[in-house]
């Protein structure tokens, strides 16, 4: 029987890549394949979903075929590359060291490090997998001979419809501002997604077009220096009270804010999927995006691109979406169409399919001299 493993890093709730290597698991046994996740870190709530990765080698069969989730360095990386079985990158993207230079050094270097364990990963895996064309240019750069593009699997239907917020995080929110145009933003605080560009194009809207438009930024402050700055900066331009941080929400309570929005900004300056602007596409947002990485991808057409990130310019885009209701419905719409191209279903289909490739042709495998199976 084709037994698919996969091994990542650490197995999170609530969390893009441990949702997608979930919902994985189950679409391969849905296929009748044998199939487990090996963890280098689980969450508490998620202590029976997987089995530490150094315990493998006691399950190891000859003829697995072991998919690793790449979003993060890890121990995990070195191990499979020591292992003899036929290897898959499921590539999620890690941010390039540069973004961090000057604000947290440490991670500069950890994040390098990551990159040079996905390098060399990719001279010795059969496939690589990417959730964007942009990601499959990475994999290619990195060595990897062999990429196939599948969108990641995104649950926006974990809401149960656009309706499903949490009432009183609704009403909180509703209580918490004016009138005013809501800008949201969902992601980490961190150097790449551009937050403090963010608040300078907030400034100028509110000057130029809504004295009470307020900046709503959802996401954990994973670089601290970085968010700190932001908060800073919003405070020095007279924005401390204008723009809102939320982090650690439930599900409910992130509807909420999807909902409370008026439309989704995003600047980021890399971006290898970005998972929020489906959510936003999911909750009728209209989207104007910087169209840096895979942001114009993902969107295929739905959402306002730009190709600079002047805060005229950005500030400009937002008061036409918000001037023009029509362009608001047909960017809504646009995204509404857009949704289909993540339906979970197919993208479980076609890993299905790709993987069903690999098992019945483990010959594309590269050579591994020296290692053998145990």
């Amino acid at each position: 029987m084709t037994a698919v493993h996969q091994f990542v890093p650490a197995l999170l709730p609530r969390d893009a890549t441990g949702d997608h290597t979930m919902a994985l698991r189950e679409a391969f046994r849905s296929a009748g394949w044998e199939s487990e996740i090996f963890a280098e870190a689980t969450h508490d709530e998620l202590v029976a979903e997987s089995t530490y990765y150094e315990r493998y080698p006691d399950r190891a069969r000859e003829g697995d075929i072991l998919v690793y989730q790449a979003s993060t360095g890890s121990p995990m990386a070195d191990f499979l590359m020591d292992r003899p079985e036929t290897l898959v990158l499921d590539y999620h993207n890690i941010t390039p060291p540069a973004f961090y230079v000057g604000w947290e050094d440490r991670t500069a270097e950890k994040v390098a490090h990551a990159r040079l364990q996905v390098a060399a990963l990719a001279g010795r895996a059969a496939l690589g997998i990417a959730d964007s064309a942009f990601n499959a240019a990475e994999l290619a750069g990195f060595g990897c001979r062999q990429t196939e593009v599948i969108p990641i699997l995104t649950d926006v239907d974990r809401w149960g419809g656009r309706h499903a917020a949490d009432p009183g995080e609704a009403s909180r929110l509703d209580r918490a501002h004016g009138a005013g145009t809501v800008i949201l933003f969902v992601g980490r605080l961190s150097p790449n997604k551009a937050q403090h560009q963010l608040v300078e194009a907030l400034w100028l809207y509110r000057r130029r077009y809504d004295p009470a438009a307020v900046l709503h930024l959802v996401g954990p402050a994973v670089t601290p220096a970085y968010a700190d700055a932001v908060r800073a900066f919003a405070d020095e331009l007279g924005l401390g009270g204008a723009v809102v941080h939320g982090e650690d929400l439930t599900p409910a309570q992130l509807a909420a804010w999807y909902e409370d929005a008026d439309l989704f900004v995003c600047l980021s300056d890399h971006e290898g999927f970005c998972i929020p602007l489906v959510e936003a596409m999911h909750f009728g947002l209209p989207i104007v995006a910087f169209g840096a990485g895979a942001v114009p991808e993902t969107l295929g057409g739905a959402g306002v691109v730009l190709d600079g990130k002047r805060p005229a310019a950005v500030a400009a885009a937002i008061d036409r979406v918000r001037g023009a209701p029509d362009l608001a419905a047909h960017l809504a719409a646009a995204g509404r169409r857009r949704l289909t191209a993540f339906e979970p279903a197919a993208i479980r289909s076609r890993f299905v399919e790709v993987l069903g490739r690999v098992a019945a042709d483990r010959s594309t495998r590269p050579p591994a001299p020296g290692r053998v199976w145990s």
